[in-house]
């Protein structure tokens, strides 16, 4: 199997000798690669075991209808009694009278048997059925590829979006310090009071607290990344990429209902499911037919190794079915119940995933506005502490219009942040919606 480069450089990371001194740098891409290696995630490692025991029912079922060949060799020694099988007559007048028993005479037989099945509509309904089976489970198996692709990804997206509160939560420590430093400046000139200095130190604690949220909120989103690759939860992440802005081209509700029923695994596996139930209950139906077998077998018959010679049977049987206590009847049943179920099941997952398109659809757009809105108001509030800032060294504002400022900024970043992550997460959900998760990756 071909692994991408970023894959290969992280396992030999992770497999190095020694504890590694620096940092696994990770992308998105990287981290989605990791956790669909066979070893990875364990919702992979299932659903490859599940394909595994689908090969293996799907060559159950195909052994119905390939020749079955076995051979014995046995030796005994007998001693029957004739009465018990009927035998017992004498001729009146002579003294010709049956023997009792017979024996101990010895028997020796090597033979080769084998049976065919010529005609068996029932058992061919049976294989298609299994083969049908195995083919959804691939699919499920993809499907549980791109959901372990949407769930890695997602929390990747987390830890960036800590990242980005950290460095948000950073960059208000430093104003909340240059602030300070204002105002005791301010006030060692004789243009502060006291009471600016304790505001400004107050800022700064608040500032150093939500500094302190951030740093656990990271260590949180990180723990849970590497859970979601299944990597040491020891190992120490860099994350290459930043919280930004990717846009994509969003189609019309029903372009991307097409499109989802066209790429999507779990769509394509219960249209299999489905067509397994429909040959499950043919296969029941057709139980009603005559079946046509072919049987021979082949050996030495005797009463020693050197005593022995060839003999053979060979010949067709037809089998009728005429009554089996209404088990027929019975599996018919249930097997047509559960092709009604897996209709159900088929027009259901249609119905959700035409609601999860138009939901992705909503969430893109609305999290575009807010985008939009949130990088203007970070420009505002940008503007607006500078000229606070200003306004205060010429003396003609109080450091109380500098504060509110500064909050109003450390409020623009977390809108700013929040705005980007959910668009970013709105298109992850519209990737997974059309079945193309991975190819929405940055």
């Amino acid at each position: 199997m071909n692994r991408p480069a970023g894959v290969i450089l992280a396992l030999a990371w992770l497999t190095a000798a020694g504890a590694p001194a620096q940092k696994l740098p990770l992308s998105m891409r990287q981290a989605v690669d990791l956790a669909l290696e066979p070893d990875g995630a364990v919702r992979l490692q299932l659903a490859l075991e599940a394909v595994r025991k689908a090969e293996a029912e799907k060559a159950q079922a195909r052994a119905a209808l390939l020749p079955h060949v076995d051979a014995y060799l046995q030796y005994d020694s007998r001693v029957v009694n004739l009465k018990a099988f009927g035998v017992d007559f004498a001729i009146p007048g002579t003294p010709l009278v049956t023997p009792s028993k017979v024996g101990p005479f010895n028997v020796f037989d090597a033979r080769a048997r084998g049976t065919q099945t010529v005609f068996s509509l029932s058992a061919i309904r049976r294989y298609q059925a299994a083969k049908a089976g195995l083919r959804a489970t691939r699919e499920l198996s993809e499907s549980a590829r791109d959901n372990v692709a949407a769930s890695v990804s997602k929390a990747y997206l987390a830890a960036l979006r800590a990242d980005a509160r950290l460095e948000a939560a950073r960059t208000n420590v430093r104003l909340a310090e240059e602030l300070l430093e204002l105002a005791r400046n301010q006030k060692a000139a004789g243009t502060g009071t006291a009471i600016e200095v304790t505001r400004a130190e107050v800022q700064l604690a608040n500032e150093r607290q939500v500094l302190m949220l951030a740093e656990n909120e990271r260590r949180r989103a990180y723990l849970e990344l590497l859970r979601a690759i299944d990597l040491p939860l020891e190992t120490e992440l860099e994350l290459t990429e930043r919280l930004e802005f990717h846009p994509v081209d969003e189609a019309d509700a029903e372009t991307a209902l097409r499109e989802a029923l066209a790429h999507r695994a779990d769509w394509k596996a219960q249209q299999q499911q489905e067509a397994r139930a429909r040959l499950a209950f043919s296969a029941a139906k057709w139980e009603r037919l005559p079946q046509v077998s072919a049987f021979g077998d082949y050996g030495n018959l005797g009463n020693a190794l050197n005593d022995s010679f060839p003999t053979q049977t060979y010949g067709f049987r037809l089998t009728v079915p005429v009554f089996d206590g209404g088990g027929l009847e019975a599996r018919k049943a249930s097997s047509g119940a559960d092709l009604r179920q897996a209709r159900i099941q088929t027009a259901d997952l249609r119905a959700r995933i035409e609601m999860e398109i138009r939901l992705a659809l909503d969430a893109l757009r609305w999290a575009r506005q807010q985008v939009s809105v949130a990088e203007k108001g970070l420009s505002l509030a940008k503007r607006e502490l500078e000229q606070a800032q200003r306004r205060y060294r010429a003396g003609v504002a109080t450091s109380i219009e500098v504060t509110d400022a500064q909050n109003r900024l450390a409020r623009a970043r977390d809108n700013h942040i929040a705005a980007l992550y959910q668009y970013e997460a709105a298109r992850l959900d519209y990737g997974s919606a059309i079945g193309k998760i991975r190819e929405f990756l940055p």
